[in-house]
């Protein structure tokens, strides 16, 4: 959100470049898609054949709209070009080396309560994700390479939970375990605009045509993901977390992006 031409032209563009590379080299490609295509879906579960409810001119948009697109050029290199693509819609993954101010929801708590700081929650808490561990996504990617699946196919952990149950999870994991010592509270944030309220895939496809569950306990994730977090916070000292209300850090990246380009 804090780069949002960047964003949108890195789907657009730099799904057609790489689709080109496809074609001239004869090799078979992979998006790695979104849930976010299915946008604030008015279906629960999504599945694969739901077109989506996507604000095109939302804030969100620029990454929405962007796979969406990019999901697009995928089925027409295949048709009219005869590559040989593959799109897998990703839904909530998170693990060890996920980058500590992505924004995102895992590594904003984890990050807070290892720093003695409460948990943010935009709005009240009771939208819904599903949150599925990163070896358990690695191993659906390779599985829809080595199949013959030309739509797009949902890789996700169909255990749901709203943020506030999410929230409760980690502060039960940290707590006043902290390096500081401090009590985590939880506190509540204006919500955002476009949030999605509920999330959670589909993946009969999955089984079905992959072979593929998720196998990693979300739990058992997160405790391998907080270890790895707490090194990097003994690396790099404080960290600092983006969320809508972190102006001051996505103003600095803007401005970070804007002298790598001129440079």
């Amino acid at each position: 959100m804090y780069n949002k031409i960047k964003t949108v032209k890195t789907s657009t563009e730099g799904t057609l470049n790489m689709l080109g590379l496809a074609k001239r080299v004869k090799a078979r490609i992979l998006l790695t898609s979104t849930s976010e295509v299915y946008g604030d879906p008015l279906v629960h579960p999504q599945k694969e054949d739901y077109f989506g409810n996507v604000n095109m001119l939302g804030p969100r948009s620029c990454y929405d709209e962007g796979k969406r697109l990019a999901e697009t050029l995928m089925m027409s290199y295949h048709e009219q070009g005869g590559v040989e693509t593959r799109i897998a819609r990703i839904f909530n993954t998170f693990g060890p080396n996920m980058h500590p101010s992505d924004g995102r929801v895992v590594s904003n708590f984890i990050v807070q309560a290892l720093q003695g700081k409460d948990l943010t929650i935009y709005g009240d808490g009771m939208q819904t994700r599903s949150f599925q561990y990163v070896d358990d996504l690695v191993e659906g990617l390779i599985l829809l390479m080595e199949s013959d699946e030309i739509l797009p196919v949902n890789l996700g952990n169909p255990r749901e939970m709203n943020i506030k149950e999410f929230a409760a999870i980690i502060q039960k994991k940290i707590g006043t375990n902290n390096p500081t010592g401090k009590e985590v509270n939880i506190v509540h944030l204006k919500s955002t605009k476009d949030d999605p309220r509920k999330r959670k895939p589909d993946i009969s496809k999955a089984k079905r045509v992959l072979g593929w569950v998720p196998k990693v306990d979300t739990e058992d994730g997160l405790d391998l993901t907080i270890k790895y977090f707490q090194s990097e916070i003994e690396r790099l000292g404080e960290i600092d977390i983006v969320g809508p209300n972190q102006k001051s850090v996505m103003k600095q990246r803007q401005l970070s992006f804007e002298r790598e380009t001129l440079e």
